[in-house]
């Protein structure tokens, strides 16, 4: 990330959010306020740059696709908005379960341009939203929020963090989160930048200040993901654009390495999707491009033992 700019992988997936609400049918995930969180410019350069980059990312097939609206299509179902799309539709369905079940906190680690705290007014009656991301990123976002002159409710906090300098405790007990009130944490995106070193870190935090019974939903990649001949075309263009941004994926687990880490730092897996299961769960029967990504799982996580090491 450029200092004193936002996330671009942050805007990149809410252009996606937004191509989707807009324009597709049957809705996977319908966050219809991400576009007026981008600038009309911002919009237009990124569709401008997506159905070019059909070259890069479909070299092979993009003369099949000559015009601009074909291949942003294909660069944006194929590409782009998978992943965003179910990762947010099953976090916000697990939190809709934790709230029946008593959860009165959301925190939101790595939020980058999620609307939640603007869509689902009839939630936010019930809990506080605690959005806790990269300053540069928060700050951008803010100031948008500002321009659109969206009103911030009470139950809103923004808790500006910077995940690699282990300083998230703190600040976040600071913005008025309380360790006493189960908590639904979603870390969506975040995993693949970190390394395993950082990943405990923010385990060891979130147990440590989360009542026994609270969750976390996240989003991680597969041991693969770093080897082109393991994986697809697609996942390794991911892998590469991340890279270009300049900000490069770092870590991969295999399944039993996630479960017994995240098991020996208090958490214990109550969920797990493999690509086919997330395939089945949010992509099964629809007849464009969409698909679930190799390579991604997504996994819903609760806080049990507490006696952990810290």
């Amino acid at each position: 990330m450029e200092k004193g700019k936002g996330s671009m992988t942050a805007i990149v997936s809410a252009f996606g959010r937004a191509y989707h609400a807009l324009y597709e049918e049957p809705k996977i995930f319908n966050d219809y306020l991400a576009r007026q969180l981008i600038k009309d410019e911002e919009f237009s350069n990124i569709s401008k740059n997506m159905a070019e980059g059909i070259k890069f990312f479909n070299p092979k097939e993009a003369h099949l696709y000559p015009d601009k609206e074909s291949a942003l299509k294909w660069v944006v179902q194929n590409q782009i908005a998978p992943i965003p799309l179910a990762r947010s539709r099953y976090a916000e369905d697990m939190l809709e379960n934790g709230i029946k079940l008593g959860v009165k906190q959301y925190v939101i680690l790595g939020a980058g341009f999620d609307t939640f705290a603007f869509r689902k007014f009839k939630e936010l009656n019930k809990i506080k939203v605690f959005e806790v991301d990269h300053p540069a990123t928060q700050e951008l976002k803010l100031k948008r929020i500002k321009e659109l002159g969206w009103e911030i409710d009470e139950n809103i906090k923004y808790v500006p963090v910077d995940f690699s300098k282990g300083n998230f405790k703190k600040f976040l007990l600071d913005s008025g989160y309380n360790p006493n009130e189960l908590s639904f944490f979603s870390w969506l995106g975040v995993t693949y930048y970190l390394r395993k070193e950082e990943i405990h870190n923010m385990l060891k935090n979130i147990v440590s200040m989360a009542p026994k019974g609270s969750s976390l939903v996240f989003d991680y990649a597969d041991e693969d993901i770093f080897y082109p001949e393991k994986t697809s075309a697609r996942v390794n263009a991911m892998v590469g654009m991340a890279k270009m941004a300049g900000e490069p994926m770092k870590t991969g687990y295999t399944y039993s390495d996630i479960e017994s880490d995240f098991e020996k730092n208090g958490l214990l897996i109550y969920e797990h999707l493999s690509p086919k299961d997330i395939e089945e769960r949010y992509f099964r029967g629809r007849t464009d491009y969409y698909h679930a990504f190799e390579n991604i799982n997504y996994a819903l996580a609760v806080v049990g033992n507490k006696e952990v090491d810290f």
